[in-house]
């Protein structure tokens, strides 16, 4: 891929969109400056950056592994600069991308491999609004891992939109339900390996030391841990609800055959007293009672369907021949605390919200993709 870098110069009397970053980085500013740097490159486009990190004075190995490695969240301290690498949630599917974010005193420095909404809605919040980096480059780092932890975040909204789905779907004993919870749970098992290492990265950098990092910049630190934490303690729970589920559904699938078993036991009971009377009268001998009458067998008739209807009676009255419906035991369990769970995130100062991703359906036949809301603007 061809590596496309832009630069955004904060100084004391406003802001400048950057054209060129070999001019700017030749030239001395202030000591109040400082420039954010976005550079989406790939594995190729190493040798084309190496002249800007060398210029930053970046550590040239936590560049290369930058765009060549694809690392969990972390934190690396080189003293004159803090390597942070973060996740967050793709565009088209539920699948994660690496953030790699180089802090300097005077830069920050975000590198990618791909397309990122989360960088872009704050690259474009901040032109708008200037004071959002007014904090300095690290404070701005925050902002930027806030705005990916919430949208990691936002896939368990969208989860909790789809678990009465899959609730219906579990009760009913539905032959999509395992299709369903599989895509479901792949989707969770991408969040929780994203999340867990994050929220530690979170944790470590709301305590360092690291002259790179104010007290400012580490409040905000640990106002996106409670948030990591949150979305820890949700997918954790997801996974935990998803299990519930299955069990549920296993249970429908034992109801099921159990009345399949139902059923036949009740034909094989009915069945079984005329079988005796047929047997009785079928015997070969001629001091039978009714042998020798015409209406003989009629009489015998109406006797065995006598013993039908008592048999069938006595199975209605026990309540062997009421089904109760997949919908009807639903609505038995109630929705637990479900309602909870659906209330939104609340996002943090001036940073914007980005819109949920879907989870994947794999009966996409049966049931169109759900997407969530979109944004209303900032919060």
């Amino acid at each position: 891929m061809t590596m496309r870098t832009r630069v955004l110069h904060f100084r004391a009397e406003g802001l400048a969109q950057v054209t060129d970053l070999s001019t700017t980085l030749l030239t001395k500013p202030a000591s109040t400056d400082w420039l954010w740097i976005d550079i989406e490159a790939g594995v190729d486009d190493f040798d084309e950056l190496l002249p800007f990190v060398e210029d930053l004075g970046l550590d040239s190995l936590g560049v290369r592994d930058a765009v060549e490695d694809v690392d969990l969240p972390k934190v690396d301290d080189f003293g004159t600069s803090v390597l942070v690498v973060l996740h967050g949630l793709g565009e088209d599917r539920i699948e994660t991308y690496e953030v790699d974010c180089f802090l300097t005193q005077r830069h920050l420095v975000t590198i990618r491999r791909q397309s990122s909404p989360s960088v872009d809605v704050l690259w474009d919040a901040v032109q708008r609004r200037a004071e959002l980096g007014g904090g300095g480059a690290d404070t701005l780092l925050a902002r930027l891992a806030d705005v990916l932890t919430r949208r990691l975040l936002s896939v368990l909204d969208v989860f909790d939109n789809r678990a009465d789905d899959l609730v219906e779907l579990a009760l009913s004993a539905d032959k999509t339900f395992l299709g369903e919870i599989t895509a479901v749970r792949s989707d969770l098992a991408t969040l929780r390996r994203a999340i867990h290492p994050q929220r530690e990265v979170l944790d470590e950098l709301r305590y360092t030391s690291s002259p790179m990092l104010s007290d400012t910049a580490r409040r905000r630190f640990s106002d996106v841990f409670d948030t990591a934490t949150r979305a820890a303690q949700g997918a954790d729970g997801a996974r935990a609800a998803l299990a519930e589920t299955l069990d549920a559904y296993r249970g429908a699938e034992a109801r099921d055959a159990t009345e399949v078993s139902k059923v036949l036991t009740v034909y094989a009971a009915i069945m079984l007293p005329l079988t005796l009377v047929v047997g009785f009268f079928g015997m070969n001998f001629s001091e039978l009672p009714l042998i020798e009458r015409d209406a003989g067998w009629l009489i015998v008739t109406v006797f065995m369907g006598l013993i039908a209807a008592v048999s069938l009676g006595v199975f209605i009255s026990l309540g062997w021949m009421r089904r109760p419906s997949g919908r009807a035991a639903g609505a038995a369990l109630g929705h637990g605390l479900v309602e909870a769970a659906r209330a939104p995130a609340q996002l943090v100062g001036a940073v914007y919200e980005i819109s949920a991703m879907p989870l994947r359906s794999v009966a996409a036949v049966r049931r169109p993709r759900l997407r969530a809301e979109p944004p209303e603007g900032p919060a």
